[in-house]
């Protein structure tokens, strides 16, 4: 894919954006110190909170997944991620409220809110360095792994001035100005993305060996797989991908970005509300945005390339210069983006940059503010200034940016310790959401299942292949992982000593979790659920009739 002039203008113009927003808001943030820097100071509306949420969540490979589940497993594929809607909603309805009033300056320093004492200290100290350095890294190296391999097949980008452009951009962005000045930034960045994802769905449907709409959605192998639900006479399909993450994996899996109670990136956006309201308000409209609109140009195009791409020794020949090995479902959005005329080519790689740097910049602003909250300010330097802590963001950024980097190279062959990352917080989750209420939690309850889902994990996923000849699904290995965790954390919790008086008094004290209230939130997760599905559902009955 050659760029003309026009895609040159277009790339220079993103760029200037990038610089300018986060400068214009580093200005107007100069001098009010660490809690407008990592807090925005409490005054972001809801509508700019739920945007830089669901920016936060798109990355370079978010349209190469849907498309590879939408070739592999149909429409009804996408339940192994639709199910995290229900964990969305229960943070909109129950838990938003409770992180604003607990006053936590980050998911992590929770810990010693909630409990006290060295076991306290260690959870929040550990917490802080596996997710703000540890798995920060492992994410961030993905990312800029995938943004790797579409800059080298599709335009021809060497690997080192992306890595170099992605670090000098997301860090300007991320830690000149603060979260204030990211979120500004992921308005924009998302609004680039969408407009490239509709052109490339647009060009897709409009291709003379598609022929429009109405010859997409009657193409037969479009309609079969059409269908939001799996063919339940498939028994081992429809317990994989429906009936597991809508029964279980909800509530018992961590995962980044759909934290049952609410974690991570996620968190840290609601606590720049400027109230309570806004940030149930702006965890709504993310779950909205993020479920029920963002995927679905993604989802036309993959449907589209099912015709001009069907199998992958089509896709092959769209990259000749690509080892045939490599070459999976996955790349047949790379493919499709390659029937994109000029002048739009600017834009595309603009999308797919913003997608790149909006995460990325998640990752480090988050655990920037982890090593700075959680591991600096409580264990190095407890009286540090509002400067010192500034500038002990911004180069853990620069260190975590340089590290990742470094390591994306290294990730080409490390699929085992991709599904491993994703099994580590089977069965960890219900403690998420029962810490809350159930005042007999813990910090060793949290411990234990920390420890525990970490080596059941490493045990089914390294292990167990060496020492037995029966093959377990992934699935198989989830449900045994949450169930050894969930009974380890359950023992544990029972025979430690109860949390102080004190302490509990003070934490009900803050939250003011009130039984009823939680009650009516639990109703309304699942009546906006319904919702949301409904309204995905229409999204795609209107684009169906579109001529």
């Amino acid at each position: 894919m050659a760029f003309n002039y026009i895609d040159v203008i277009v790339m220079v113009a993103f760029f200037a954006a990038l610089l300018l927003i986060p400068a214009i808001s580093a200005l107007k943030s100069k001098g009010k110190g660490a809690s407008e820097y990592f807090k925005s100071a409490g005054t972001m509306p809801w509508w700019l909170i739920g945007v830089s949420m669901v920016a936060a969540t798109t990355s370079t490979n978010s349209a190469n997944l849907f498309t590879e589940i939408v070739r592999r497993d149909g429409l009804s594929g996408n339940w192994v991620w639709w199910a995290f809607l229900l964990t969305g909603m229960l943070t909109v309805f129950v838990y938003s409220k409770l992180w604003v009033r607990s006053g936590a300056t980050t998911d992590i320093s929770f810990y010693e809110i909630r409990y006290s004492g060295k076991p306290a200290a260690f959870l929040r100290g550990f917490r802080a360095l596996y997710l703000g350095v540890i798995y920060n890294l492992s994410v961030m190296a993905t990312v800029l792994l995938g943004a790797v391999k579409i800059g080298v097949v599709l335009f021809g980008v060497p690997a080192s001035t992306i890595l170099i452009v992605t670090a000098v951009v997301s860090l300007i962005y991320s830690s000149l100005s603060g979260i204030r000045g990211t979120i500004y930034t992921d308005f924009f960045i998302f609004a680039v993305v969408m407009t490239g994802a509709c052109a490339v769905m647009y060009y897709g449907v409009t291709h003379p060996a598609v022929g429009g709409w109405s010859s997409l959605m009657s193409n037969p192998e479009v309609t079969s797989r059409l269908s939001f639900f799996p063919d339940i006479s498939n028994k081992d399909a429809f317990i994989a991908i429906f009936l597991i993450p809508v029964a279980v994996q909800w509530w018992s899996v961590w995962y980044s970005g759909s934290e049952p109670g609410g974690g991570g990136y996620i968190v840290q956006r609601m606590l720049t509300a400027k109230s309570p309201n806004h940030a149930v308000g702006g965890t709504l409209f993310f779950n909205v945005l993020n479920y029920a609109l963002r995927p679905w140009p993604w989802y036309i195009a993959a449907f589209a390339s099912l015709i001009i791409f069907p199998d992958l020794n089509s896709i092959r020949e769209a990259f000749p210069d690509v080892n045939p090995a490599l070459v999976g479902d996955d790349m047949a959005y790379p493919a499709m983006m390659k029937i994109v005329p000029n002048g739009w080519i600017g834009l595309l790689g603009a999308s797919l940059m913003g997608a790149l740097f909006s995460t990325i910049a998640a990752q480090l602003s988050m655990g920037a503010n982890y090593v700075t909250n959680d591991i600096w300010k409580r264990f190095v330097r407890k009286d540090a200034s509002d400067r010192e802590l500034i500038w002990v963001a911004r180069g853990s950024s620069l260190l975590l940016i340089i590290a990742g980097c470094a390591l994306a190279p290294c990730l080409e062959s490390a699929k085992a310790g991709f599904n491993l990352m994703v099994q580590i917080g089977a069965g960890t989750g219900l403690i998420f959401l029962l810490r809350w209420f159930w005042m007999r939690i813990n910090a060793w309850t949290e411990i234990v299942a920390m420890i525990v889902s970490f080596f059941a994990a490493v045990f089914f996923e390294l292990i167990w292949p060496h020492i037995s000849a029966t093959e377990l699904l992934f699935s198989q290995k989830l449900l045994w992982t949450i169930g050894v965790t969930t009974a380890s954390w359950l023992i544990a919790t029972f025979v430690t000593a109860p949390e102080k008086p004190e302490v509990i008094a003070n934490f009900k004290s803050l939250v003011r979790a009130d039984g009823r209230d939680v009650g009516k939130g639990v109703l309304k997760m699942f009546l906006a659920s319904i919702a949301i599905f409904a309204f995905m559902w229409a999204v795609g009955a209107l684009i169906g009739t579109i001529k």
